[in-house]
């Protein structure tokens, strides 16, 4: 909300009166945590904020704070805070690499329940990937205690492009057989399949656009803008704007490891001279089999740098070099407040070639108040980012409506 509703119980967002969304909206975000404050904040009357406010008691979405009363800036007695209840519903999340899959279920707060992470191979193709991940879903309910009924919302992240609006994935280059596949109703179905419970809604995007989004509201929510750069078997980028995933026009944002670097090494996509195809994992694991070191994708290169190896970690250095003289266009063009560098590759040899470059060719302005960093939520980051998707989508205002009179409250 912006502006200040007058005393007609108007908001901003549509001109209309405050629902019981927007209220749930003002106490999620912190804005107003008391029945005065929230008054204050829509301009409704105190009965009319009550009765919005029992909706959601009823739905069992909000409870009053066990941290006791606070005082309130109009005097009187001291008013009780409410709180978002996170107790009510759980949320299943997974990330897809291309040989590995993490799943978790986590609160809508975010606390992890409980995780899965094993092989799960992208080429094997979307019927039998995504059949998969519902039978896994299936035993970490088990494993975490809670009854299937209780999933409000499936999040998935996958190494290709996606289009918001159908979920579906557009020309992935790393992604053989899935180009248009409808992911939201294979996983639904395979929820179902393995709880017996009915479909719940399901949200697909990018993985670097999850893992960002992940990052920055954990991290970084003072941070306006705010990009990714994972670097594993391919490199993606994700990019936060004023809190919301930029995605473009069909969801093809931040696909860096396909700008042309002037090299004439064979890219899967098909063309030549791409920056995933010199600069990836599974270009430097390449370079390194090629040398009699055994590699074969980006995770046998992180073992490799974790290890110390020597040859790795030079190889790991020039890859930051080639991705940081990418990023510096990147970084003037968007001018965001922190870099977050993750992936297979993120750690001190690609960081420091990364830096090299980024300082050296990004005008001074650019990178004078930018932080370059590593990822602070490692593996988890898309799995948190996906799970914070999918509860601002079921939580935003006017879905809050719809799924309240569904429910008959």
């Amino acid at each position: 909300m912006t502006g200040r509703p007058g005393r007609t119980g108007t908001t901003s967002r549509g001109g209309g009166q405050a629902g019981a969304g927007d209220l749930l909206e003002l106490v999620r975000s912190g804005r107003a945590v008391t029945r005065g404050a929230l008054q204050e904040a829509t301009g409704l009357s105190r009965a009319t904020v009550g009765q919005r406010l029992d909706r959601l008691f009823r739905a069992g979405w909000l409870r009053e704070g066990a941290g006791g009363p606070v005082g309130s800036p109009l005097g009187g007695r001291p008013a009780v805070t409410l709180e978002f209840d996170d107790s009510h519903a759980v949320v299943l999340v997974a990330d897809l690499d291309t040989r590995h899959a993490r799943a978790a279920v986590l609160t809508l707060t975010g606390e992890l329940l409980a995780e899965d992470s094993g092989t799960l191979v992208v080429e094997h193709g979307p019927e039998a990937v995504l059949g998969e991940l519902g039978r896994r879903f299936a035993d970490l309910l088990t494993k975490a205690g809670r009854p299937a009924a209780a999933v409000c919302g499936i999040g998935l992240a996958v190494p290709g492009p996606v289009d918001s609006e159908t979920g579906r994935v557009v020309q992935p280059p790393i992604m053989p057989g899935w180009d248009g596949y409808d992911i939201r109703g294979r996983l639904s179905r395979a929820f179902t399949e393995h709880t017996g419970t009915p479909a719940v809604p399901v949200l697909v995007d990018n993985d670097a656009n999850l893992m960002a989004y992940g990052e920055q509201r954990t991290g970084h929510p003072d941070c306006s803008a705010l990009v990714l750069v994972k670097v594993s078997t391919g490199i993606g980028a994700g990019v936060v704007v004023d809190g919301s995933i930029y995605r473009g026009v069909d969801g093809g944002a931040g696909d860096i490891g396909h700008v042309r670097v002037g090299a004439d090494a064979l890219c899967r996509c098909g063309s030549y001279g791409c920056l995933a195809a010199v600069a990836s994992g599974g270009a430097v694991a390449r370079r390194l089999a090629e040398s009699g070191v055994p590699a074969a994708s980006g995770s046998d290169v992180r073992d490799l740098l974790a290890a110390g190896h020597p040859q790795a970690a030079a190889l790991a250095r020039e890859a930051g070099r080639l991705v940081g003289d990418v990023l510096a266009t990147v970084v003037t063009l968007l001018n965001p407040g922190v870099l977050v560098i993750a992936g297979d590759l993120a750690g001190t040899p690609f960081l420091t070639g990364v830096r090299e470059l980024l300082y050296q060719r990004a005008l001074p302005r650019s990178t004078a108040r930018l932080d370059v960093v590593t990822s602070r939520l490692g593996e988890r980051a898309a799995l948190i980012g996906a799970g914070a998707l999918v509860v601002e989508h079921l939580y935003a205002p006017a879905r809050v409506e719809e799924r309240l009179a569904a429910m008959g409250v």
